[in-house]
């Protein structure tokens, strides 16, 4: 008998503390609020607590998700984690998220394609529930802290990047949920935007800490402001094909949540309304590899999510630049 897997709940954490566009305004002394708004989409985002890890907010996300789908961490067999801002270089936070949650009969490990690490692991749980019928249960979240890598006198950065964590349990079932996906990746931009401290390339030492700062998020080279309205079309349309599926066939599609009016672009390209998108950037600011699953959970809470038998299209890019599309039959 086929394996399928299935997206059986969701669950996310947002941090209480917020910083408007107007507290942006007055910390950098300028007006920022019209442009982002404009521009982006973004008017506040959420900031975890100093004592607060990438591994707490998971945690918190992944309790919820699994509260909905009936379960308890022991029943997980894997944790994937996606982040590029996890709780220590090494070991995975998959390994604290684990140990938090006590999921004590689970494999973990962590994703790094940037944010396009939940789209990429979510494809991942997908093969191994077709493959091995160990795998019953996968817990995948996403967890973003990068406000921990922020300069906040730097408007390019400050600006976009906020903290929070989604999760979503992916299960074995007798029907089809995953249909099709695809990765990608243009690797001739990853000295482009990223956390250049810190590893083996620049390590943090005294020495690199006095002349390039502590880690912190950093746009270093230009890269086509146009990448995801250029890539995601042709991704999307690949993909459904491969599922077998028509663009109208498509109920729900979510991208990353970083610009909304790249968003709006790209469901003109498909010739799809707006309604069959959800964004969250306005009230949370960027979520990195926990914007779509927390877009997920937010459209399902207000109503507006899939139901069952949709089909739904979740499409991100990561620095990097690493691309994700997968289609789904929601359960």
């Amino acid at each position: 008998m086929a394996r399928h897997a299935q997206i059986v709940s969701t669950g996310r954490y947002i941090p209480e503390r917020v910083i408007t566009n107007d507290d942006l305004n007055v910390m950098l002394s300028e007006n920022v609020s019209d442009w982002l708004v404009e521009n982006v989409g973004i008017r506040e985002r959420h900031v975890m607590r100093d004592d607060e890890t990438t591994s707490d907010m998971i945690v918190a996300a992944s309790r919820q998700a699994l509260e909905r789908a009936g379960l308890v961490a022991a029943d997980l067999d894997l944790v994937i984690v996606a982040t590029d801002t996890p709780d220590y270089l090494s070991p995975a936070t998959a390994s604290a998220v684990q140990a938090k949650l006590d999921a004590s009969n689970a494999g973990a490990y962590d994703i790094n394609c940037a944010c396009a690490a939940w789209v990429t692991g979510m494809d991942m749980a997908a093969r191994y529930i077709a493959t091995d019928a160990d795998y019953h249960h996968i817990l995948v979240a996403g967890g973003y802290g990068m406000t921990k890598f922020i300069d906040w006198t730097d408007k390019y950065t400050c600006t976009l990047f906020a903290d929070g964590a989604a999760a979503a349990i992916v299960s074995a079932g007798d029907r089809p949920g995953f249909l099709a996906g695809k990765l990608m990746a243009r690797g001739e931009y990853h000295d482009a935007l990223g956390i250049y401290t810190g590893g083996t390339y620049r390590p943090a030492t005294p020495e690199t800490v006095a002349a390039f700062g502590k880690p912190q998020v950093q746009f270093v080279k230009k890269f086509p402001a146009t990448f995801n309205s250029d890539n995601w079309p042709p991704l999307v349309r690949e993909v459904v094909s491969k599922a077998g599926l028509a663009l109208d066939d498509i109920s729900f599609f979510l991208f990353t949540q970083l610009n909304l009016r790249t968003i709006e672009y790209v469901m003109a390209n498909l010739g799809q309304p707006m309604s069959k998108t959800h964004t969250i950037m306005d009230k949370w600011g960027y979520l990195g590899s926990a914007c779509i699953p927390a877009a997920l959970d937010d459209a399902i809470e207000h109503g507006i999510g899939p139901k069952p038998g949709d089909n739904v299209v979740f499409c991100a890019t990561g620095g990097g630049m690493a691309m994700a599309c997968t289609v789904w039959r929601w359960a």
